[in-house]
């Protein structure tokens, strides 16, 4: 599985004339190497690979990470990889721009005359968007728990609640039906507030006849799910269902038309264009969607701005959504593995709307 992952990053190594790659981030150094740590780095060469971590992890290292070689060490990390005998003569090192810490770079550069420096992007993402059996495997039991979670909370919530007991149970669920953890906090947003995309949980009570936005996903083995569910508390307004049917159709016409080779960006667009056609164009006001593995949001970007294209493998969000000011807001969000037909949907709740 590893070797599989280190070979496509070699290619990727060579296609960009670059010798090695150090990486940093670490939900990258996990991918590449199953280490779940908190202080890592990796560095791949065309020949060799090496994962550098602290004392803290000397036993951890051992369960988790087979065929590469260890540096345990008392020194910073980037101290520890300008130390590493494959700095022996000149090459051409990748490091990841948006993860190495000034200080980080320096070190390396005092240490390393004849390294020359390439700032890279990307380089891991391209190669992780893509996700094999054991991923997508890790995904669907983190999509299967927070489907539990969402059956259990739909009896749960209740006119009166406040929306952080709302959050505070899908917590305390995630991790008595066996996720690692939360994959991000949990959005609960009840009446007005469900205009906001992105609310926190607050302590405004939940009132009859308010819909509420719950978005949340868990993590198992380190991936992730994403689930979005508005549901009304009561009996809802006519322009409410209206609205909603609006985002389900929407929903689904773009799960339909997902394949391999499509344009993002296109994809963004025929859930974009239907709900413009609707006349609430301007309230869908984010991307319809996200790759979805290690990290919560990663490559493809599924946005009118997209330039990433489906590939058969990649494991995405589907989420329109509208956002009313002074109403509130109605999204859907689904997790779908894209294939050459037709796409797998992994997540199975009802998306019809739920009066609770």
């Amino acid at each position: 599985m590893f070797e599989q992952r280190l070979a496509a990053l070699r290619r990727s190594l060579a296609q960009s004339n670059l010798d090695a790659l150090l990486v940093t981030y670490l939900p990258h150094v996990r991918y590449l190497t199953g280490f779940s740590g908190s202080n890592g780095h990796c560095f791949v060469g065309k020949r060799t690979e090496y994962l550098l971590t602290d004392n803290r992890y000397r036993d951890q290292v051992k369960e988790e990470v087979h065929g590469i070689r260890v540096v345990i060490t008392k020194k910073s990390l980037s101290e520890a990889a300008a130390g590493l005998p494959v700095f022996s003569g000149s090459m051409r090192l990748g490091i990841e721009s948006q993860y190495l810490s000034v200080a980080g770079l320096a070190t390396l550069k005092k240490r390393l005359h004849r390294v020359t420096f390439v700032k890279t992007q990307s380089l891991v993402e391209r190669v992780a968007a893509i996700k094999d059996k054991s991923e997508i495997d890790s995904i669907r039991r983190a999509v299967d728990i927070s489907e539990r979670v969402f059956r259990r909370i739909v009896e749960f919530v209740r006119p009166g609640m406040t929306e952080l007991d709302v959050a505070a149970e899908i917590g305390y669920l995630h991790r008595k039906l066996g996720a690692e953890a939360d994959a991000f906090e949990p959005i609960v947003a009840s009446g007005r507030r469900g205009a906001l995309p992105h609310a926190r949980a607050s302590s405004k009570k939940i009132r009859s006849g308010e819909l509420v936005t719950l978005d949340f996903g868990c993590r198992v083995k380190g991936y992730n799910s994403d689930l979005t569910r508005t549901v009304a508390v009561g009996r809802p307004l006519a322009r409410a269902r209206k609205i909603y049917q609006v985002v389900q159709d929407a929903q689904r016409i773009a799960i339909e038309a997902a394949r391999s080779g499509m344009a993002a960006k296109a994809l963004d667009g025929v859930a974009r264009s239907y709900i413009r056609k609707k006349g609430f164009g301007r309230y869908f006001s984010h991307s319809l969607g996200h790759g979805l593995g290690l990290q919560v949001h990663e490559a493809p970007r599924i946005s009118s701005l997209s330039k990433d294209v489906l590939l058969d493998g990649n494991v995405v969000t589907i989420e329109p959504g509208i956002y009313i000011p002074e109403f509130g807001g109605i999204r859907i969000e689904d997790d779908i593995v894209v294939r050459n037909t037709h796409p797998e949907v992994l997540s199975r709740s009802p998306r019809e709307l739920l009066i609770l």
